[in-house]
């Protein structure tokens, strides 16, 4: 479900991010957001604040390392 919400830039380029994405998102004071510009649009993404840790465990059943071999062998 996509939510819209609209907030205003203030002095200095300075906006504020709604409490319910805050929650939603787990964003806090501190934490780090990434803003990406593909020319026609900007998308704001949250920064886990150990990206090492947030992936751990994310190939899990992907067999990689066949699949590693197997491209090897190719």
């Amino acid at each position: 479900m996509t939510r819209t919400m609209k907030t205003s830039v203030i002095k200095r380029g300075r906006t504020s991010i709604p409490a319910a994405i805050r929650r939603r998102h787990g964003i806090r004071e501190g934490d780090h957001l990434a803003w990406l510009d593909d020319g026609e649009s900007i998308r704001v993404i949250h920064l886990p604040p150990d990206p090492i840790a947030s992936l751990r465990g994310s190939g899990r059943g992907e067999q990689l390392g066949e699949r590693l071999l197997r491209s090897r062998k190719a």
